[in-house]
């Protein structure tokens, strides 16, 4: 079984621990208010960067 020879300063183990602290998700604000998570399509309108990808109750159209 591997046992430290020697023990773990405090300031090696806080930079071991540098990488795991807890991160709020990054989100857009659309300009009609809604709000997304960056590369992905908003649901609610249908809109993925600037155009029209899917229908919606509102839009009829779909682009190409």
């Amino acid at each position: 079984m591997a046992v430290p020879k020697k023990r773990t300063s405090k300031a090696k183990r806080n930079m071991r621990r540098a990488h795991d602290a807890i991160t709020a998700p990054n989100v857009i604000v659309e300009a009609d208010g809604t709000v997304r998570r960056p590369h992905r399509l908003n649901l609610e309108t249908g809109v993925y960067r600037g155009r029209q990808v899917l229908k919606t109750d509102d839009n009829t159209t779909e682009a190409e």
